[in-house]
């Protein structure tokens, strides 16, 4: 018997308003799957083709404005008939959730400690002389370092990756027998990627735990999965066990996905070459970048980048890669003007950024604010949940003083380029998938028509055919209009498909700079082998 089974499951979605006006859309239209114990299911397809929905409404997490029907059983129950007071005892306590946006579930004002201690609290008892020797040994399990300090420290304090971490740590803490992981790597460098994995197939092993696992990586899916779903509109298009899927897809659909994912394999796809025209007069120079923070007491510093010189020319792609916590995010807001350097010069073309040790940012002319643009890693928290896709994407050209005649007709152009949806002009961040959420996050960039665009993680969230879609963006943009990027990214294959040049960030600086061609195809740096080992692989193995 499946110890959680779904059966024709439907989702209806009301969203709108009395003003807007009502809306009924139909986020599934049949989707039936199940798991066994110790067994791994995942569930692939693209943003917005019910994934996510389909489990939230499953285990009643979508909340009144979704009309779900079907069968939902797990164990012996059936969660879509059981009382309010019931299913809150198996959340959390038999049901463990990995949310795919770590910063939005995590509380910005309570310790990482105390919030694992809520699930165990809640759910189990567990002395209180041993609460803390218990969460320590959670987060050592997540592999977070130094889980003593760690346990005293805000979400703030780790990076995206360290987050997730901390999600993984708080859905184990009961021992579920089910956990239902939600993009759970998508933020993840691929060496965390690898531990994480790793630490998944542990606890089926300890404790037969099943897993759920929605993810738009094949390469993660044919490492972790016993099943694969595969869904498209609402419905399930195919079915089966992994290696069937992987090796013989029936559907052209999954072809396509497949196909997709081995584009940008960092095995296939060899460097693209810097665009015609391009000046060779770099457009940003960095030399000598320094950062560091004050630490949680205040009375020392953490040096997190140190030395570091690249150059961004007009029309040219860099890769910055490495692990979690190595400053990748750092480097991207000191270069988008949001964050003052301790040392160093950075030139946007004739503008140098001031630099200082304080916190705050940079006073830039209004020129260059308009000449680098960023696409934040998380597009969660990086739209206002109040204002309408549309107003987000008038707010730059409102900013900048844009004729207002000129606004509607700009916001379209930028809309239509990161291939936002019309209809979806007028919903809100809350009403949009993860992948439409960053798709947003993308066109707000592109509104200024900016020199630069420092993307960070822009594609993390997005399924393998629109990364597709939105790399053929790109290198149109590099093409027509010589936008230059500083692309920030865990994934590597990302990187071999539309950067020239890369930078590897390792934890004590920079490991090495080169060609993508002459640092993926001949590295020097034992860590940047070690980070090419860790690639999945869509043939389930890895490249060690």
């Amino acid at each position: 018997m499946a110890l959680f089974e779904v059966t024709d499951l439907a989702v209806n979605i009301h969203t709108g308003s009395r003003t807007r006006g009502r809306q009924v859309v139909p986020a599934v239209r049949s989707l039936t799957f199940s798991v066994n114990r110790g067994q791994t299911l995942a569930i692939v397809g693209e943003s917005g083709s019910g994934k996510s929905a389909s489990l939230l409404a499953a285990t009643r997490l979508l909340g009144d404005t979704a009309e779900v029907t079907g069968t939902v059983r797990f164990a012996d129950q059936d969660l879509l008939a059981t009382s309010p007071k019931a299913l809150r005892r198996i959340l959390g306590r038999d049901i463990g959730f990995v949310f795919q946006d770590p910063q939005s579930n995590l509380h910005p004002f309570k310790t990482v400690g105390a919030q694992i201690e809520e699930a165990l609290r809640v759910h189990r008892a567990v002395p209180r002389r041993q609460m803390r020797g218990r969460v320590e040994e959670l987060l050592d399990e997540v592999g977070i370092a130094d889980p003593r300090h760690a346990y005293g420290s805000h979400p703030a304090e780790f990076s995206g990756g360290m987050r997730q971490r901390v999600m993984i740590a708080i859905a184990i803490a009961c021992n579920p027998a089910l956990i239902i992981a939600d993009e759970p790597t998508t933020a993840l460098d691929v060496s965390v990627q690898a531990g994480i994995i790793a630490l998944l197939r542990r606890l089926q092993h300890d404790h037969g735990t099943a897993i759920v696992f929605v993810s738009h990586d094949l390469g993660v899916v044919a490492d972790i999965a016993d099943d694969v779903v595969v869904v498209r509109g609402g419905v399930v298009v195919e079915s089966g066990p992994r290696q069937r899927i992987f090796a013989q897809p029936r559907h052209e659909y999954t072809r396509e996905l497949l196909a997709a994912s081995r584009l940008h394999s960092v095995d296939r796809v060899p460097a693209p070459t810097v665009p015609d025209g391009s000046s060779r007069t770099p457009l940003l120079r960095v030399r000598g970048l320094r950062k560091t923070y004050r630490t949680r007491t205040g009375r020392a510093r953490r040096t997190v980048i140190d030395g570091l010189d690249f150059t961004i020319e007009p029309g040219e792609v860099v890769g910055l890669v490495g692990e979690s916590g190595s400053g990748k995010s750092t480097v991207g807001r000191i270069v988008a003007g949001l964050q003052y350097a301790d040392a160093g010069d950075v030139t946007l073309g004739e503008t140098t950024y001031p630099t200082r040790v304080s916190d705050g940012i940079p006073p830039l002319p209004a020129a260059a604010r308009r000449s680098v643009q960023m696409i934040f890693q998380d597009p969660y928290s990086s739209l206002h949940p109040r204002r309408t896709v549309a107003d987000t994407l008038a707010a730059p050209l409102i900013a900048q003083r844009v004729d207002r005649a000129e606004v509607p007709s700009r916001v379209g152009q930028a809309a239509a380029a990161a291939r936002v949806d019309r209809d979806l002009l007028q919903r809100y961040p809350a009403e949009l998938s993860g992948g439409q959420r960053q798709r947003v996050a993308i066109a707000r960039a592109l509104v200024l028509d900016p020199a630069l665009i420092v993307s960070d993680e822009a594609l993390s969230s997005l399924d393998v055919t629109t990364q597709a879609e939105i790399l053929t963006l790109v290198a149109d943009l590099v093409r027509v209009r010589h936008t230059a990027f500083l692309f920030i990214t865990h994934d590597l294959g990302v990187v071999s498909s539309i950067a020239q040049r890369v930078v590897v960030l390792g934890p004590d600086g920079v490991e090495e700079t080169g060609t993508v061609a002459e640092v993926f195809g001949n590295p020097q740096s034992s860590y940047t082998r070690t980070l090419l080992d860790a690639v999945p692989r869509i043939d389930g193995a890895r490249a060690s």
